[in-house]
């Protein structure tokens, strides 16, 4: 019964792990030079499109934020499995 708890919390640990978001090498920056004629859009596009990219970095954040309680609770249940498996 111990091992069969054991297993499936490691099990579960692996499983968690692997689902995971993974870290990627960041692109390399190619630098452009501006071109010759700026258009602005207007003050209201250029605001509506900052709110996106805001509400945007929000949503990545938290869900940077659950995949790490996720580990973090995989890691305790593994503890936890292993100190009960003593």
């Amino acid at each position: 019964m111990n091992k069969s708890l054991v297993l499936a919390a490691i099990v579960a640990a692996v499983a968690l792990a692997a689902c995971g978001k993974k870290e990627e090498a960041p692109a390399p920056v190619v630098v452009t030079p501006p071109p010759a004629v700026v258009v602005t859009p207007p003050a209201a596009d250029a605001s509506a499109a900052a709110g996106s990219a805001s509400d945007a970095a929000g949503s990545a954040g938290a869900a940077a934020t659950a995949a790490t309680s996720a580990a973090d609770a995989a890691t305790q249940a593994a503890s936890a499995a292993s100190a009960a498996a003593k």
